[in-house]
């Protein structure tokens, strides 16, 4: 494949901030497999294929992965209104008050993140899971302190349902407040029914914009677990992913991965970047977060933007009848 097409910037969801199609998350990686020095290489080999989108979390190796990054960035003499920087609220540490959406911790957990980073704000706050023991109130308004302090720009939400995510926006709207900017799920050809079912009203109703995670369902569809056996130094051979290994590598998904093997071949590329391309083919996703521990696994997932151009109907219809995987919407159930 020799035509290399430039990264895309959408916006994110209906705000105007403008984010790589492409981004790069650090969970996982920065703190658990990666020190500073390796960090660098990452980013700046993400920042040379046009990625101007990083995300993090204060929970991401206990608060490792933000130092970790903050430090690179630093080490990397970065403008930083260049780039666009993530992180997330909700587990901060073991203390009763150290975990949740209260505006106690919201506002205090959001102090040790810029803590971390050695940033003076950070472009968008998550609430990284919903806090059933806080009034959606509270958190909406402690969201738009964060906002009005300067610490932020944008919130969203992480792995919240779609009546969660609208109650907010009741809230915000009803008080003149500003509602979460984006939703940040797990979308993948294995992971569909939330993105394309559950979330369509707010995209029309809110201008929801998505930052998905996973695109490559953990690594089963870059195709390196066909052979049935789990490589030493990927993710599913960490003791805390066993389990996770365990439920995803069932023999149909092996099937259907395998399938989608000729399609990659007849576009000339490989199952990864297929699998890339089409998360970010849909066009209510704003951001595509992908991760890598080696530099080789950041050039390759990044060809994906030449890839999406290629996604044509009869492609994408190809990708269908292999995989199977498309939700039934209310509408379909006759």
């Amino acid at each position: 494949m020799t035509n290399t097409h430039k990264m895309q910037y959408k916006n994110l969801g209906r705000s105007g901030l403008k984010v790589s199609q492409l981004s790069y998350g650090a969970w996982v990686s920065f703190g658990n497999q990666l020190d500073v020095q390796d960090a660098k290489a990452l980013l700046k080999c993400c920042r040379d294929h046009g990625v101007n989108f990083f995300d993090n979390a204060e929970v991401y190796a206990n608060g490792r992965a933000e130092q970790i990054m903050g430090q690179a960035i630093r080490e990397l003499g970065w403008k930083r209104s260049d780039i666009v920087i993530s992180t997330k609220v909700f587990w901060g540490g073991p203390g009763p008050n150290d975990k949740g959406l209260s505006r106690k911790h919201v506002v205090e957990g959001m102090q040790g993140c810029l803590k971390r980073l050695d940033m003076s704000y950070v472009d968008l706050i998550y609430c990284h899971r919903p806090d059933s023991s806080t009034p959606i109130e509270e958190t909406v308004r402690a969201m738009n302190y964060l906002i009005e302090k300067g610490m932020t720009f944008y919130w969203g939400t992480s792995e919240w349902s779609a009546q969660q995510v609208t109650e907010a926006w009741c809230v915000a709207d009803r008080f003149g407040l500003i509602g979460p900017v984006v939703e940040q799920p797990e979308y993948n050809l294995l992971s569909r029914h939330k993105v394309e079912v559950e979330f369509l009203p707010l995209y029309t109703n809110y201008g929801l914009g998505l930052t998905t995670w996973s695109p490559l369902a953990s690594g089963v569809l870059s195709g390196k677990y066909n052979s049935g056996k789990v490589p030493e130094d990927s993710r599913f051979a960490l003791d805390k992913y066993k389990n996770l290994a365990n439920r995803t590598l069932v023999d149909n998904v092996l099937q259907k991965v395998k399938g989608l093997e000729p399609i990659a071949k007849e576009l000339g590329v490989s199952l990864a970047q297929l699998a890339i391309a089409w998360c970010a083919a849909n066009p209510n996703v704003s951001s595509v977060i992908t991760g890598a521990t080696k530099i080789q696994q950041i050039e390759e997932n990044m060809k994906a933007v030449n890839v999406i151009p290629l996604l044509t109907p009869e492609i994408m219809k190809k990708i269908e009848d292999v995989v199977q995987t498309k939700p039934q919407g209310p509408d379909s159930f006759r």
